[in-house]
């Protein structure tokens, strides 16, 4: 995968991405926020992620619950994020996690999260796979990518 398209991929089930064998049946990725006001505002509130559930626990233990839609795991070696960093940004950048939000409109979600106190890296750009991509540092130490498909 080094330019960037598939080169190949397990034949999955259509009507279930996870495919009839996985027993995995859901990707929940936990953030730890200092700031945990701003951050489910940012996430919640800015971004759009419907509230799921929320919880509060002993002590001023809370934790809410997104729903970020369909969820993948991607694994890439460093060749690969080196070269996504160069097309994104320009520059090595990328932390050892990221989180990839495909987005309908790549240039004005990043404009309202930048208005909402993300750091922008890298405005949206296309890429060669037809994407357009955007940068950005979030809150709770998460460096974002927004990306829109632009199709055929």
């Amino acid at each position: 995968m080094s330019d960037g398209v598939e080169v190949a991929a397990k034949n999955v089930n259509e009507t279930d991405p996870a495919g009839p064998a996985s027993p995995v049946r859901q990707l929940r990725v936990v953030v730890t926020a200092d700031d945990y006001e701003a951050a489910l505002a940012f996430y919640r509130d800015a971004l759009g992620l419907p509230q799921l559930a929320a919880f509060e626990g002993e002590g001023d233990a809370r934790v809410a619950i997104l729903d970020a839609g369909r969820a993948t795991l991607e694994i890439a070696n460093p060749a690969q994020v080196a070269m996504i960093d160069s097309v994104e940004v320009g520059q090595p950048v990328s932390p050892h996690i990221r989180i990839a939000f495909e987005v309908t409109d790549a240039e004005n979600v990043t404009r309202r999260l930048s208005a909402a106190g993300a750091q922008l890296i890298a405005a949206p750009r296309q890429t060669p796979w037809r994407s357009l991509n955007a940068r950005l540092a979030g809150p709770a130490g998460l460096q974002l990518t927004l990306f829109e498909e632009l199709g055929g």
